[in-house]
């Protein structure tokens, strides 16, 4: 078997989750064996904003997925110019911490 042949995704994208769901929060929490990470529209108006989408991953998907996040920045980046945290449009933004919270699941 040859282990550098590349395998060909025949991955399938239904209607309603090809609209994707909006996201302005995120908790991340984990265990010895998954993360869970809950994506949150925060809203003005809302006082209990709810969890749009839950997603549990293991240890290893999960850095790989920070992995891929942090090289697709880094190419954002470079063609678009730096991505800023905190003030945008003369408005505050939800802090960037609600991204990065550790919690014990």
């Amino acid at each position: 078997m040859n282990n550098n042949k590349e395998t060909e995704l025949n991955i399938e994208l239904p209607e309603g989750i090809a609209e994707g769901s909006y996201s302005n929060f995120a908790l991340i929490s984990h265990s010895g064996s998954e993360f869970v990470i809950d994506f949150i529209k925060m809203l003005p108006g809302i006082p209990k904003p709810k969890v749009t989408s839950r997603i549990i991953m293991t240890p290893e998907n999960t850095k790989n997925l920070a992995l891929m996040l942090s090289e697709n920045i880094r190419n954002y980046e470079k063609q678009f110019g730096e991505i800023r945290l905190g003030v945008e449009n003369g408005e505050q933004q939800v802090p960037a911490a609600g991204f990065g919270k550790k919690a014990e699941a």
